[in-house]
C-alpha cells in the first residue's frame, strides 16, 4: 500500500506555473468561446440579463450565456495550457 502511494506521488505530472503567456491563452480561449457561443446558443436571452450596459449586438446575451461560454472557455484554455506545457512550448 505504501509503495502504491509513493508511486502515485512520483507519477504526478508537473504543470506550468502562471505567467503572462498562460493568462493570454486563457483570455483568448474565453473570448473565442464567447464568440462561438453567441451564435451557437439556440435559445438566447431566456434567463436574467447582465447588470451592465452592452452593445446592441449582445442584446440577448445574459447571465446563463456568460456562465456557459466562460465555463467552456476555461475548459478549453486548461486543455490548451496543459497540452502546450507538456509539449514544452510554455
Amino acid at each position: 500500500m505504501i509503495s502504491t502511494l509513493i508511486l502515485a506521488a512520483h507519477s504526478t505530472p508537473t504543470t506550468v506555473e502562471w505567467n503572462p503567456s498562460v493568462a493570454l491563452i486563457m483570455i483568448l480561449c474565453n473570448l473565442f468561446a464567447i464568440a462561438v457561443g453567441r451564435y451557437a446558443i439556440q435559445h438566447p436571452g431566456e434567463g436574467p440579463d447582465l447588470p451592465v450596459p452592452k452593445p446592441e449586438l449582445w442584446d440577448k446575451f445574459g447571465v446563463p450565456e456568460l456562465l456557459a461560454t466562460t465555463s467552456f472557455g476555461h475548459i478549453l484554455g486548461t486543455g490548451i495550457i496543459l497540452g502546450l506545457g507538456n509539449a514544452g512550448v510554455l
